[in-house]
């Protein structure tokens, strides 16, 4: 087994797993994902709560093709500066 995190890698599942914590706080602290390898089975991702439902919330949203447009368009707009603030009602 070996891990992937930046370009750290270790061929020890007990190294691996004495320092689990900190490879946990740094894929929160960091945003980053950490990519575990096994040699003779997949790999596994590790991620953050908040990047998994980030993605699951990007999914969501690129899955029709008209509200992919409707985002791309606003994207657009916000580029080309045509857009306007308001103000929330209280």
């Amino acid at each position: 087994m070996y891990i992937k995190y930046r370009n750290y890698v270790d061929h020890h599942l007990s190294e691996f797993r004495k320092d689990l914590k900190r490879y946990m706080d740094c894929v929160i602290d960091n945003f980053e994902t950490l990519i575990v390898n096994r040699v003779k089975d997949s790999g596994i991702v590790v991620m953050s709560l908040a990047e998994y439902n980030s993605l699951c919330t990007t999914q969501y949203e690129m899955s029709s093709i008209s509200n992919k447009k409707r985002l791309d368009s606003a994207i657009e707009k916000l580029k080309s500066k045509d857009s306007f603030e308001k103000v929330p009602l209280e």
